[in-house]
């Protein structure tokens, strides 16, 4: 059968009337009244607070299914993470914040998911509590930081604007470099190079890659790595 239930919000209210507590009750726990899935209300938008509310109240609700309709209501798996994070004295650490997870892939690439290209494909999300402010998380491929970080971890990120002064030397960063006509996306520690004040270098965590200088000026999108997580999946 075709699942006509296209809009969020109906798949709130789908998910709702699965639950032993009735729909009344849900609605107010969320913050919310039946009124606001109902009529033209229901085609409104739900925020990420709402969304996020939802998820610490009924964490067995498959995320990916509420916010595109795609896969089961109900998470088959629960995963465990393991997470590192790599804060600066200046962050301040955020309880609740719900973090977007890009496919990367399906975009132009890192400089247009950064200008928030329309076509960017959001895979899933996803919450951890205390984590400084992050603007959305990307998988990694390849092992130029392993085993820090091996294929298929996830990076979550927060964007550098003034790439000219705002690195942070010795840290780790996500970045796309001007290749020829390519974009190439990686994931390495930034250290000064002996190059000058035009070059970076680029380290691996992996001693198997060698140690790059690259041009500043190659330097297409920057951001700062703020944690990595490692999905464990248990049964």
């Amino acid at each position: 059968m075709v699942n006509k239930i296209t809009n969020i919000k109906e798949r709130v209210v789908q998910f709702a009337e699965t639950q032993s507590v009735s729909k009344e009750k849900f609605f107010d726990e969320i913050g919310m009244t039946s009124a606001n899935f109902r009529g033209k209300a229901q085609k409104s938008p739900l925020n990420s607070l709402t969304i996020e509310k939802i998820f610490t109240l009924y964490p067995e609700i498959n995320l990916h299914w509420l916010l595109t309709g795609k896969g089961e209501m109900i998470s088959e798996k629960k995963k465990n993470s393991e997470v590192q994070t790599f804060k600066l004295r200046t962050d301040n650490d955020l309880q609740n914040q719900l973090i977007p997870i890009y496919n990367l892939e399906a975009t132009a690439g890192l400089v247009e998911l950064f200008r928030g290209s329309e076509e960017m494909e959001v895979l899933d999300t996803m919450s951890i509590p205390n984590l400084p402010r992050c603007d959305g998380a990307v998988y990694v491929a390849g092992d130029s930081m392993y085993p820090l970080l091996k294929n298929g971890d996830i990076v979550a990120y927060r964007k550098v604007e003034d790439i000219q002064n705002d690195i942070f030397w010795g840290e780790m960063y996500l970045l796309s470099i001007d290749v020829g006509e390519e974009e190439f996306v990686t994931v390495k520690y930034i250290q000064k190079s002996e190059k000058g004040i035009e070059y970076i270098k680029l380290v691996s965590e992996n001693k198997h890659h060698q140690d790059k200088d690259v041009q500043l000026k190659k330097i297409r999108a920057l951001a700062l790595i703020k944690a990595t997580i490692r999905l464990n999946t248990m049964n």
